[in-house]
Order: structure tokens, then C-alpha cells, then sequence
């Protein structure tokens, strides 16, 4: 005589009532609370439309270092008839142990009778075997701590150009540092100098981007590679992309040949930790303006 899904309904409840017995604390047991009722429902008119399917945890205490488990419990409307789908998750298994896990839960669940309910069952074989799985988690991040930390590199690029005046050019310059998320400066004016700091494919993105088609006077003078343990952030010389525009010598107003005070830059490189890069990008030894 086959078993219908009334009968299978009214053996969920009673499995719950089980469960609710063996989990009374607050936390230990969750179901949503018209699972239940609309069941009850179901089962005192079993015309209308099928309820949903009756879902619900377990949180359990694993080992002595009672380690969260959590049982999660899906019943078809046929069960126990048929499988139940369970899942077993704890925040201190790494995804592939979790997937072991259940894995062998899964085996060991069609290795029962089909038509006995099983949730006890399944909760028991959590708690008998889930502990090889957790110590071995505990183990492997012991061992990857140990582990040497992956370095980050910090590059920085020193441009040069013979000038740097065309607002298109400037507005080119700052949207593509702002892409890609560098920082540094760009100094308008006679001469020009870029210097961008960061990732080393997001400068070399920059440097390629900046001089396509044809800027003709520009050349990359100097580069600096530093290595770290931490974040990158922590070596940048510069926290934005600045808009360098300093005092131009004599009176030139609005003309496009004036050049900038080297003397105010350098000490603007100074404040920066890069003074030497005054030599680097000039060929001459800096000197503070009045001195």
C-alpha cells in the first residue's frame, strides 16, 4: 500500500516534537513559526495546496572546545519516504572540509532504511564525526599562519617632459592616475614632471596610456621598486594625485614659455622624502631658493 504524503507530513511533526525535546534552548532549534501551522493546516484539509516544505536548524556543540555546527534541514514532502537534504556548515571548516563533510554525511544517510526518519540519526553522526574534520581545519590555518606573508610591491615612476601647458594633456594625465588608482603629482609648466606611485601594471598602464600617440619630449628618469609586507599604502610618499603649479620666474603672464621656480619644487620634492630626485630628473644638484 503506498504511503501518502499526508502520512509523511505527520511523521515530520512528529520527529519535530523529537527534536524539540532534545534541543530546548534558545538558539538550538530554529524553524520558522508557521512551519509548523501551516502543516497543521494542510493535514485538517488535505484538499487544498501543499504547504511549503518544513525547513529548519540545528546548532550543535562539537568536542570539548564544543565547536558550532550547524544542521541544516530541508524535508521534501515525501520524506521519509525519501531523503531528507542536509547540509552541515561551521564557520571553523575551511570550503573544502565542508564539502568532505557532508559529502560522507550524504553516503551514510542512503546507507539507511528508506521510510525511517532519520534527522536523529544524522544529528548523532554530526556530532560523532565532525571532529576529525574541525582539528584538521585547526591544523591547516596553524600551518598557513607560519606561512611567509605574500609582499606587495610599491612602484614609482620619475617623468620628465621639456613642458607640460595643454589643458587637454593635463586633464588626460589626472583622469588616468585616478583610474588606476595612483597617487603622486603632475608639475604644470617649463618643466613638466610627473611622478606616479603604485602598483607596477597600473604605472606601466599610465606611462603607456600618457605617451601614445606622440609625445615626443618625454622620458621616464628614474624608477623605484619597494617591497613589503603590509599594504602598498603604507610606502606612498603622496596620498592624492596632486596639481602641482608653482611661481614662474619674472613676468611672463599668460604666456606658454615661462618656467617654473626649481627652487620652490625642490623643496616641495624635500617634504616628500625625494630630494634626490632633483639630480636625477635635472642633472644638476638642487638648491633651496635663497640659499
Amino acid at each position: 500500500m503506498a504511503v501518502t504524503v499526508k502520512e509523511c507530513l505527520e511523521l515530520q511533526l512528529l520527529e519535530v516534537e523529537m527534536l524539540l525535546s532534545m534541543f530546548p534552548k534558545r538558539g538550538e532549534f530554529s524553524l520558522d513559526a508557521d512551519a509548523v501551522p501551516s502543516i497543521q493546516r494542510y493535514l485538517r484539509n488535505a484538499d487544498g495546496a501543499l504547504p511549503p516544505q518544513l525547513e529548519y536548524c540545528i546548532a550543535l556543540d562539537v568536542g570539548e572546545a564544543k565547536v558550532k555546527v550547524e544542521l541544516q534541514v530541508l524535508l521534501p514532502h515525501m520524506y521519509p519516504q525519501v531523503a531528507p537534504q542536509l547540509f552541515a556548515r561551521s564557520d571553523a571548516l575551511h570550503r573544502q572540509q565542508q564539502l568532505q563533510l557532508n559529502t560522507r554525511l550524504a553516503s551514510h544517510i542512503s546507507s539507511l532504511d528508506s521510510g525511517d526518519l532519520c534527522i536523529c540519526e544524522a544529528v548523532q553522526w554530526v556530532k560523532d564525526n565532525s571532529l576529525p574534520f574541525l582539528e584538521n581545519s585547526k591544523a591547516l590555518s596553524e600551518c598557513a599562519s607560519k606561512e611567509v606573508t605574500v609582499k606587495e610591491m610599491l612602484h614609482r615612476m620619475w617623468i620628465y617632459s621639456h613642458h607640460i601647458y595643454r589643458q587637454e594633456l593635463r586633464k588626460k594625465i589626472f583622469d588616468c592616475a585616478k583610474k588606476l588608482h595612483l597617487t603622486g603629482f603632475c608639475l604644470t609648466g617649463k618643466p613638466g614632471v610627473i611622478c606616479v606611485e603604485g602598483l607596477r601594471e597600473n604605472c606601466d598602464e599610465f606611462w603607456r596610456v600618457i605617451r601614445y600617440p606622440n609625445w615626443k619630449h618625454i622620458s621616464c628618469k628614474h624608477v623605484e621598486n619597494i617591497e613589503t609586507e603590509g599594504s602598498i599604502d603604507n610606502l606612498r610618499l603622496f596620498h592624492s594625485f596632486e596639481d602641482l603649479q608653482f611661481q614662474a620666474h619674472g613676468d611672463y603672464g599668460l604666456r606658454n614659455d615661462y618656467h617654473m621656480d626649481l627652487g620652490q619644487f625642490l623643496e616641495f620634492l624635500k617634504q616628500h622624502q625625494s630630494g634626490h630626485i632633483f639630480q636625477i630628473l635635472f642633472g644638476v644638484e638642487g638648491k633651496l631658493s635663497g640659499n
